[in-house]
């Protein structure tokens, strides 16, 4: 949500800027699943079902992206604010499926479909995937917000990962400007991880509402 509006700052067109930063993102991604490991332990099988609809989702939304390039501009502010309002709701919403019984240990074929879609999100467009991704996650399992916070970046890895690749075969890519951004994702993996597994879950909350409920209002400013 930061580094994109950055390289748009810089003078870089949207596509370039769109592809560039996930590349670049790749690394940051990976170390803030590295950073996250001790929460990953024991969510293997849950890790590998959702992986195939994210890898799926992120091959999907690059083949869009280098085909169609305009399609989700105008709605990207929404998608984000939609996930910061999921955020919120979170904890009653979680409480609803839960006295319904909709409880499931790797979420069902709703999260599912919702992972691949977000994947296809991510892969087009991948500006506050991660924000989208753990409101999903929260929403549909019942799990500690670092765990879910854990595995969101492994996700969000694989989506840039395949989408990256594709950018770089087909593509039109800043590669100085993604080697900035990757050298600083690198270092921002570990910081980050250090400093959020430290904030309440509450307080993990509230950062991720107020930054993207800005990112979405500048972006529809502009």
């Amino acid at each position: 949500m930061i580094t994109f509006p950055t390289l748009l700052a810089a003078g870089y067109s949207p596509i370039v800027a769109n592809v560039s930063n996930t590349l670049g993102l790749v690394p940051g991604s990976i170390s803030g699943a590295v950073g996250y490991r001790r929460e990953l332990a024991g969510q293997g099988e849950r890790a590998r079902r959702l992986s195939v609809y994210s890898v799926a989702g992120g091959l999907t939304g690059a083949t869009l992206l280098l085909a169609s390039p305009d399609v989700f501009e105008g709605v990207v502010p929404i998608l984000i604010l939609v996930a910061c309002a999921l955020v919120a709701v979170q904890p009653r919403l979680r409480h609803w499926l839960d006295v319904r019984g909709t409880n499931h240990e790797h979420g069902g074929p709703v999260l599912a479909a919702t992972v691949y879609a977000t994947g296809v999100y991510g892969g087009y467009f991948g500006a506050a995937q991660g924000v989208i991704l753990l409101a999903l996650l929260s929403v549909f399992l019942t799990d500690d917000w670092q765990r879910l916070n854990g595995l969101k970046n492994v996700l969000a890895a694989l989506v840039n990962g395949v989408a990256a690749l594709l950018f770089v075969i087909f593509g039109h890519i800043a590669y100085g400007a993604a080697a900035l951004l990757a050298a600083g994702a690198i270092v921002g993996g570990q910081l980050g991880a250090k400093v959020g597994r430290r904030l309440p879950a509450d307080a993990l909350r509230v950062v991720i509402i107020v930054v993207g409920v800005v990112v979405a209002i500048e972006m529809l400013l502009n």
